[in-house]
């Protein structure tokens, strides 16, 4: 596959990354690395592969839900920086 110095930079332009002029090369040959094996990837014949969602077929480990010993609502907060009416306090994220 034929991957241009234009083709970097466009890709670098979406991404939004900046690049100097001695990143474009390497780049240039990674991108024709991974494009030559999708290419090889892409040539197999897949059509009677019915897709899987794991490698394994493991089965899940299950266990009933049962009722343990947990701490108070005293003992969840003793260590708490910060706490407010039976609640953590936390910085705001949003």
């Amino acid at each position: 596959m034929n991957v241009t110095r234009e083709d970097v930079l466009h890709c670098a332009k979406l991404a939004r990354l900046s690049l100097r002029d001695e990143e474009i090369e390497p780049l240039r040959q990674a991108m024709v690395q991974l494009l030559s094996r999708a290419e090889k990837l892409d040539a197999l014949p897949l059509e009677d592969v019915p897709p899987m969602l794991h490698a394994l077929a493991l089965p899940l480990p299950r266990r009933e839900d049962e009722i343990g010993p947990s701490l108070t609502q005293e003992a969840a907060l003793s260590n708490a920086p910060a706490q407010s009416h039976g609640h953590f306090v936390v910085p705001k994220v949003l």
